[in-house]
């Protein structure tokens, strides 16, 4: 599993914490070559199980086909070029439309087979407060293209639990984005982290959170319609039609190994976590290993965020038994078989019944 963090961006979104610059034609060349120097340096680190790689921001459609083809023949060069079983690109619709059908038809004869197109909102007024430079119709138009480009497996990124978003336009949203048709959809709840513009404006009182109670009715409308559209809830914030769960992402959850190329990229040995420093010029590497304490409750945190959930013996083996006894009987943990996981109706408050459990 690869993750390359392209940290470009031509505007900053309000709610973003994520490390970006904002893009420079004379940036891109140095970026790929910090970035293919680190995979000939990392090489040995990479496996193929699966084998997957994500390019993500950022914003990665902004990074030139030549310094694209340049980070793909490098991984090549080093072993670990393609087919791979995933190949996702994060793109922004407004660079689809601007560059055309040509450009994701490239991107699909250089490999990629997932593209994840960050819509966040089909109202036009909530994406002009989130700083986003696409439309609804232009959205709507990039995944168009995306489709006549040939790629099969289309994802949409979601934004919910603002406080600034009514239920109906949350309703309508959800509604186009499933008269799409995509394969995939990830719904996030709003979160202020960070130092960006919107904690700025919570700070001095220009924006107010929304409820829990006004998340929460969100989230049972996003759930609602998702299941009536035949979409598998398979992680807390993630839905797929059958067959199309993210590979790379599902990686993560079950603790599979990965490398992380690019500043403020993370890595993941199996053992310990490691992460590029977000700098552009020079990213140092930092290393820290993980007690065994620390990696059960990781395995704890993560397998419970799924459908799938966590293996039985595990549970007894790691949590109290008689707390364990209460949520089951509560209805906040469900067995089947030899598995234990949160139910659907509980993913909301997942961090809480996580809480008690570790």
């Amino acid at each position: 599993m690869i993750y390359i963090h392209v940290p470009f961006c031509k505007s900053f979104c309000t709610y973003c914490d994520f490390y970006s610059e904002i893009a420079e034609d004379n940036l891109y060349g140095q970026y790929t070559d910090q970035v293919c120097a680190e995979i000939r340096r990392r090489a040995g680190e990479m496996t193929d199980s699966p084998k997957t790689l994500y390019f993500g921001g950022g914003t990665p459609s902004l990074l030139p086909l030549s310094s694209l083809t340049r980070i793909l023949l490098t991984l090549e060069e080093c072993g670990h070029g393609g087919p791979y079983t995933e190949f996702t690109m994060e793109v922004n619709p407004e660079d689809i439309v601007e560059r055309g059908l040509p450009y994701v038809q490239s991107l699909k004869a250089l490999g990629v087979n997932r593209v994840s197109i960050g819509v966040q909102s089909f109202d036009d007024e909530l994406l002009r407060w989130m700083n986003r430079r696409h439309n609804a119709q232009r959205a709507k138009e990039a995944f168009r293209l995306v489709r006549e480009a040939g790629i099969g497996n289309i994802s949409l990124d979601l934004i919910f639990g603002l406080s600034n978003l009514s239920d109906k336009v949350w309703e309508d949203t959800v509604d186009q984005a499933l008269s799409l048709n995509p394969e995939h959809v990830s719904c996030y709840q709003l979160t202020v982290e960070g130092d960006n513009v919107l904690a700025h404006r919570l700070e001095t009182g220009e924006y107010e959170e929304a409820s829990e109670e006004s998340c929460r009715h969100q989230y049972d409308i996003l759930c609602r319609k998702m299941a009536d559209a035949g979409f598998v809830h398979y992680e807390i914030s993630n839905f797929a039609k059958p067959g199309f769960e993210a590979v790379h992402n599902s990686g993560y959850w079950s603790r599979k190994p990965y490398v992380g190329l690019g500043p403020a990229a993370h890595s993941f040995s199996g053992r310990g976590r490691s992460w590029n420093e977000a700098n552009l010029t020079n990213y140092a590497h930092t290393e820290e290993s993980l007690s065994v304490e620390d990696e059960k409750v990781e395995t704890l945190m993560l397998a419970l965020r799924t459908a799938r959930g966590v293996d039985v013996d595990f549970l007894h083996g790691n949590c109290q038994d008689m707390v364990l006894f209460h949520l089951l009987k509560d209805g906040a943990l469900v067995q089947e078989g030899r598995r234990i996981r949160i139910p659907e109706d509980h993913f909301f408050v997942c961090d809480e019944i996580i809480r008690e459990l570790i």
